[in-house]
């Protein structure tokens, strides 16, 4: 049933990283509806209650107590996202590299495998605002690595459902690392506002299986 709830607000997961993404985020609002029920009844049980200690100064178990409560929890919600962060980070073993340039206010999409290179520019044939006109097309179950830069101003290269955002920075590489177990349609925009048509450079990913990569890439 929560996982159900979440769906409608949290895009849905296409590679392993978004799923342990959406998981925390779970876990987060758990913990933080648990905090707010235990807190709210304390003030409730304090504001009906009639019966003052005027001599209650001190109390070193208590406050050892509500020291050590509050460290608890957020050791909770520390230890999965550090997990989540050294994910992120982790090194995979490639099997293509992509050129992903940002310009005002398209993008350009580069193959260094196959010396392949073609701009992507939005259109409305499918979905306002998100179709463009040549998605970026890749196999999936296989990872790929992504190196991001600017032809001109800071850009956000920014996939939901693949749990990316990543800066574009002009003179500067990023690396991320990009994968999918499962086939279709996966779209971003750039998150950077990055001048007056920001919101008119859409991203779209599409994965497909190998023979259709094979004949996109004219093989």
């Amino acid at each position: 049933m929560m996982i159900e709830w979440m769906n409608n607000y949290l895009t849905e997961s296409s590679s392993s990283v978004m799923e342990q993404m959406t998981e925390f985020h779970e876990h987060a609002m758990m913990v933080m509806i648990l905090i707010v029920i235990f807190i709210s009844s304390i003030i409730i049980k304090v504001m009906f209650n009639k019966i003052n200690n005027l001599k209650f100064f001190e109390q070193e178990t208590l406050e050892i107590v509500w020291t050590s409560i509050p460290i608890f929890m957020l050791l909770t919600l520390a230890f999965p996202s550090l997990q989540i962060l050294y994910l992120i980070e982790e090194k995979y073993a490639s099997a293509l590299s992509i050129k992903i340039y940002g310009h005002q206010w398209y993008w350009s999409y580069e193959y260094e495998n196959f010396n392949l290179k073609y701009d992507s520019f939005m259109n409305n044939n499918l979905f306002r605002l998100l179709d463009v006109d040549k998605a970026l097309v890749l196999p999936f179950k296989l990872n790929f690595r992504l190196l991001i830069t600017s032809n001109d101003v800071i850009h956000s290269w920014t996939l939901p459902s693949s749990g990316i955002k990543m800066d574009a920075n002009p003179g500067r590489l990023n690396l991320y690392y990009l994968f999918s177990f499962r086939t279709g349609w996966f779209y971003g925009q750039c998150s950077e506002i990055c001048g007056v048509n920001h919101s008119f450079m859409p991203i779209k990913v599409e994965f497909v299986n190998m023979k259709k990569f094979m004949n996109h890439m004219g093989l």
